[in-house]
């Protein structure tokens, strides 16, 4: 039987920590690309990575590479690269650079790995997910984007740490955008059954939420760089789950048309946050929920902000549109 193949593009932090995941898991093989400026980077990581397999054994191969010829039969992609936002730096300026490296990547893969699932990391995410829908040609259902996942595991931990139980006890579910657009669900949260408003006041709950919103961020104060050992968990949480065809129920970015009025007409949708069947076809069903009237509000906020987004793309690059 074929072993499954996961490439990762972009060999930063995010990518090699995606590489790391994916052989703890022994996933299958694994490539890790970048540029052919940091060629030497990415070899050098799959190979010290490789080197740990007989301790940690894993049987996974593992190569580093600047050449989309060696991510050809991958089941999934995983796609880290682009620039962080700096200071300065408009919202314009960061996508007017990430849609041309999400781009080529994109283009690329479908050049030569036509059948996998993308999974795209790369900021600003929503935008992002829609340049590389749209630059790959990719069907809807092979395209997804992971914000979601790493949200609502900030949100379980926080709420672990306030109540000083198990993360596994906590189940919890966040839609929309990827921080300030995140859309709390505290009513379809709970730990090992019980209703997290019956455990934790309104206010401590809300505190967590918050604090999941702004995670990102006391990262970056902290250590000074983004986070990458939990998004890159996020991402393999969810190749595994298309890999192995586990059909997870996972909140993604995911292509939507009538779910949550999300768009007025067939072809007019969006990539939201949402959550979603993960199987071997990738994205195979947006599972919608009834949402109360202040949900719903700050949902319908957080489509019109991906709304923008997407805009903002389509105005720098018609092409995309």
């Amino acid at each position: 039987m074929r072993r499954a193949k996961i490439s990762i593009i972009g060999a930063g932090n995010v990518g090699a920590t995606c590489a790391h995941w994916a052989a703890a898991k022994e996933l299958g093989d694994i490539v890790l690309l970048d540029i052919p400026e940091k060629e030497g980077v990415a070899k050098g990581k799959a190979l010290d990575l490789f080197c740990a397999a007989p301790m940690e054994r894993f049987d996974s191969r593992i190569i580093g590479t600047s050449d989309y010829k060696d991510t050809v039969d991958s089941d999934v992609v995983i796609v880290t690269a682009g620039i962080p936002r700096k200071p300065g730096m408009s919202r314009d300026d960061l996508i007017q650079t990430n849609v041309q490296i999400v781009r080529s990547v994109a283009q690329n893969i479908a050049k030569f790995a036509p059948n996998s699932v993308m999974i795209i990391v790369s900021n600003p995410l929503d935008a992002m997910v829609y340049t590389a829908w749209k630059a790959s040609g990719f069907p809807t259902h092979r395209i997804l984007g992971q914000a979601g996942c790493l949200d609502v595991a900030r949100f379980r931990a926080f709420l672990a740490m306030e109540l000083n139980c198990s993360v596994e006890d906590i189940q919890a579910l966040l839609l929309g955008g990827h921080g300030d657009d995140m859309v709390p669900l505290p009513r379809f949260t709970s730990v090992h059954g019980i209703p997290i408003s019956m455990l934790l006041s309104k206010e401590k709950i809300d505190a967590c939420v918050q604090r999941a919103k702004v995670g990102g961020g006391e990262i970056v104060q902290l250590m000074g760089t983004s986070a990458y050992y939990a998004p890159a968990s996020g991402s393999v949480q969810m190749a595994e789950a298309i890999i192995k065809d586990k059909k997870r129920i996972l909140p993604c970015a995911a292509y939507c048309e009538s779910q949550y009025g999300v768009a007025n007409e067939k072809g007019k949708g969006y990539f939201v946050g949402v959550p979603c069947i993960l199987g071997s076809g990738g994205m195979e069903k947006v599972v919608e929920i009834q949402l109360d009237g202040d949900e719903k509000k700050l949902m319908d906020e957080s489509i019109s902000h991906v709304k923008d987004l997407v805009g903002a793309v389509r105005k720098i690059f018609p092409e995309l549109a």
